[in-house]
Parts: C-alpha cells; sequence; structure tokens
C-alpha cells in the first residue's frame, strides 16, 4: 500500500519547514520534498519605503543573519545614490563593511557548525535524540562547547563595533558607512584576555578543522557518501579568482569545473538567472538561463565557493584550501557533508581576515560615505554564510522603493536540498515498513548541510513537536511516531 511520511517541521535549521516522503506498494521511495510553509512578504510591504531605510529594514528576515541582508541592501544603493559598485566606497567604508561581514560569516558559521551540525557527528545520526543535541554537546565535550560559545561572541562583538549592535545594527548606510572603528576597540579585539581576542579565535579555527579532518578520516562513508551528487555551482569570485565573500564577480562552474557563468557583473544578474514557482512551497527554484530549468540549478555556499575560487588570499586558509582541492584532485566536489568541511575553512579564513582589517589604519579615520550621481536602480550581491544573496531595488521620483527583488541563499540551494533529501530518504527509507528516528533524522541530517535559513529566518516560541504518520492510500494510519511532543 503507497506510504506518506511527513516531517515536520525540520530541526536544528533556521526558520521553519517540512519533508514530505510518498514510498509506494513496495515501501520504495519515489518522491521526496522539502516544503517552505511560510510566506514572509518583504519583497512587497518594503515598497512605497523611503529608499535609504532598506538597509534596517530587510536585514528583519534574519535574526542570525541580518549583517548579510543589511550589507546586500546597502551595496544595491550605494549604486542608488551613485556611488558605484566594491571600491566605489571610501577605504575607510569598504574596509569597516568587510569587517562587519566577516564577524557575520565567522559567528554564524560557528553557530551552525557547533551548535546545530556537530551533534549529529559526535552522537551519530542514530544517537540518543535526547543528548544529540546543543545540550549534549555541553555535557559531554564541554571544552568544544565553550569554544563554540566564545568564538561566536567574538564575532558578534566585531559585529557590534561596526554595526551599532550585535543584532539589526545600522552600521552600513547607502555609499559608505556611519562610523570609524576606535582604538579601545582595536586593542579589545588584539590584546584582550584569553580566549576574547583574534589570536584565540585562529588557533581555535585551526583546531576546529583538525577535529573535522579526523573525523573525516575515521567516518569517510558518512563524509563522503552521504548524499553526495554533482552539480553547478555559482558563487562571487574576486576579478582575479580569489574567494571574496564580499564583493566580486560571478562565476559558475558545472560538475566537471568548465566556466558556465564566465565572472560577470552582477548588476546584470537578471540575464543570466531565472526563477521557477512551484505549488508545492512558497520557495522559488532559481537556474541558469543559458542552461534552463532542468539541468541549470545549481548549489550556493561554502562548498560552491571553494569550487569556484582559484585560491583563498590569507595564508593559512589558503593551506586548508589545497588540502581541500586535493581531495578530489582539484576537480569540483559534490559531497554535501564536504559542506562542513568547506564551512570550517571559511571559519579560519574570516579569522585571519577579521584581524588584518583590525590592523589597517583606515577603519580608523577616513570619510565614512561618498555619492555621486543618483541612479533609478541598483543591485548588491554578497556572499551570505548559506551562499550568494542577491538584492535588486527600483526607486521612483519620490525616492521611494517602487521594486524590490531578493534571491536569497537558501533559495539558490532550494534544488540541491530537495535533491539531498531524496538520496537520504532513499539510502535509509528504501525497504522500511516502519519509522524510526534515525531514519527521519538522517533526512535532516541532509537538510542541515546547507545550513538553510528556511523562510530566512522565521522563529517559533514554545514546543515544536514533530507529527510523523504512515497511511495507505485509504487514509488508514500504519504508523505513527511523535517526536518532542507529549
Amino acid at each position: 500500500m503507497a506510504k506518506k511520511v511527513t516531517i515536520e517541521p525540520v530541526t536544528r535549521v533556521e526558520g521553519h519547514g517540512k519533508v514530505t516522503i510518498h514510498l509506494d506498494d513496495n515501501n520504495q521511495v519515489v518522491q521526496s520534498r522539502l516544503h517552505i510553509v511560510e510566506f514572509r512578504g518583504f519583497e512587497r510591504f518594503i515598497q512605497g519605503r523611503p529608499y535609504w531605510e532598506a538597509p534596517v529594514l530587510v536585514q528583519r528576515l534574519c535574526g542570525i543573519c541580518p549583517v548579510s541582508h543589511h550589507l546586500a541592501a546597502a551595496k544595491a544603493l550605494d549604486v542608488i545614490v551613485g556611488a558605484g559598485t566594491g571600491n566605489g566606497l571610501t577605504p575607510t567604508g569598504e574596509k569597516m563593511r568587510r569587517l562587519m561581514h566577516y564577524g557575520q560569516i565567522f559567528q554564524s558559521h560557528v553557530l551552525h557548525f557547533f551548535h546545530l551540525a556537530s551533534p549529529d557527528l559526535l552522537f551519530g545520526i542514530d544517537g540518543d535524540p535526547a543528548l544529540r543535541n546543543v545540550i549534549g554537546i555541553a555535557l559531554e565535550h564541554k571544552e568544544l562547547a565553550v569554544q563554540a560559545v566564545m568564538m561566536r561572541k567574538f564575532g558578534q562583538e566585531i559585529i557590534k563595533a561596526t554595526a551599532g549592535k550585535k543584532v539589526h545594527g545600522t552600521g552600513a548606510i547607502p555609499g559608505g558607512i556611519n562610523k570609524h572603528l576606535t582604538q579601545e576597540e582595536k586593542d579589545q579585539f588584539l590584546n584582550g584576555p584569553d580566549p576574547l581576542n583574534v589570536d584565540k579565535m585562529i588557533d581555535w579555527s585551526l583546531g576546529a578543522l583538525e577535529f573535522f579532518k579526523g573525523y573525516h578520516v575515521a567516518n569517510k562513508d558518512l563524509i563522503d557518501k552521504f548524499a553526495a551528487f554533482p552539480s553547478n555551482h555559482v558563487s562571487l569570485v574576486r576579478k582575479d579568482g580569489a574567494l571574496d565573500l564580499y564583493h566580486g564577480v560571478l562565476r559558475g562552474i558545472d560538475n566537471d569545473g568548465k566556466k558556465i557563468l564566465n565572472d560577470v557583473d552582477y548588476q546584470d544578474y537578471l540575464e543570466y538567472i531565472d526563477e521557477e514557482v512551484k505549488s508545492w512551497t512558497y520557495m522559488k527554484f532559481p537556474y541558469l538561463r543559458s542552461i534552463g530549468k532542468k539541468d541549470g540549478w545549481y548549489r550556493v555556499g561554502p562548498l560552491a565557493r571553494m569550487n569556484t575560487a582559484d585560491f583563498i588570499p590569507t595564508p593559512l586558509a589558503q593551506k586548508e584550501f589545497e588540502i581541500f582541492q586535493a581531495y578530489t584532485g582539484g576537480k569540483p566536489n559534490g559531497m554535501s557533508m564536504h559542506m562542513h568541511w568547506a564551512r570550517l575553512i571559511e571559519i579560519l579564513h574570516s579569522a585571519e581576515m577579521m584581524k588584518d582589517l583590525i590592523n589597517d589604519p583606515d577603519i580608523y579615520s577616513g570619510d565614512l560615505t561618498v555619492k555621486g550621481t543618483k541612479q533609478k536602480e541598483g543591485v548588491g550581491v554578497i556572499e551570505a554564510p548559506r551562499g550568494t544573496l542577491f538584492h535588486h531595488y527600483r526607486i521612483n521620483d519620490d525616492d521611494q522603493i517602487e521594486m524590490a527583488n531578493l534571491i536569497v541563499s537558501t533559495t539558490n540551494n532550494n534544488t540541491p536540498m530537495n535533491t539531498a533529501v531524496n538520496l537520504a530518504a532513499k539510502q535509509f527509507m528504501n525497504g522500511q515498513t516502519e519509522i524510526t528516528e534515525p531514519m527521519m533524522n538522517a533526512v535532516e541530517v541532509a537538510i542541515r548541510a546547507y545550513d538553510p535559513c528556511l523562510s530566512c529566518a522565521t522563529h517559533a516560541l514554545g514546543k515544536m513537536p514533530i507529527d510523523f504518520k504512515v497511511v495507505n492510500k485509504n487514509g488508514k494510519i500504519l504508523d505513527h511516531k511523535l517526536k518532542n511532543g507529549e
């Protein structure tokens, strides 16, 4: 008898979603889908607002990575106020923004790896769910838990110093930034007591990489084979091909490493990227126009960035990048669980970048803003923790926003996440008649690898039970489990 398994909500991710898995009469998975069940509407309700409000308004999309939306919007408005893109800002404006952004990348990646993903690694996909969480990490791996908290705190202090607040700051404005870093803040970040100084952050970042590489050696089947599949990859890169999380040109490669998006100006993104809508989710499906809906989908995020970049412009992260690339012989890496490895390399790179920027004299003095001839339209693109983030605005003669288009990182990863869900469901559920907690968690592990902000990001208060049911085609319940409920 045909069956349907529903996982709702998906846990240990930002935002809310559900998974439906359909099995045929032989208990073989025939369809798996990740559904985004919330509608946000930011593109509509910011219409009519003065354009300069956008960097503050749109960051309310997310409580985990608001800096990404804050900066992407500010970059779009740089174009509108005539400041150009990227290096059109003053040295102070650009470097302060970069410091803000690397603090954001650092703290967000740390939160995901240590708090959301590591319980599956340390306790196993089939580990006791009562222990397989951040509380279990604190109880069983206290030193790791302390490092995670202190690393995230450091990143948040960087954000506070550059944006004014740890969450939903106001630092980036059209054409630049609204403050300098102070000498007191510099001394705190460089010479603060252990562990809250940047050198300790670099040491701990290296330690986290060594932990993962050791785990990889002992668990190659999980890390290499779980939800692995070929795909295209898209990200920003610097004009010389370097990894650049703040600014660059759009590059895309296919599974063979061939360029399918050849370092193009992101102001023209609509010439290259389109979005498909499907009835069963509020999240759209982006694809490359030149390839089409069927095969033009792509991955974004840490794994994609490791695949598209030619090198990393900080020495310690570059060494780790070379090890990462050597593992696949320089070919694009399609292993979903290697997303964690790539994420840890970016944590190290962010720590190195923060140290360089904190030592840069330009962020302590100099002009904060620049502007020129006003334009009616602008696009801002940034590499958010979860991948490439697009903000596009058009204003009217009254300086009001009349059009906004946002393609968030998780939207770009929509098809890859659905692909990973389907592979995990087939691996763990094919031929099974009874739902088990490890089977359900395996599907969630595939999703967690992408660190999705499922509604970028809405959170609910209170209990969040997951109700699993297997029903036949007549609606009769064959198996029923309630996870984290009463």
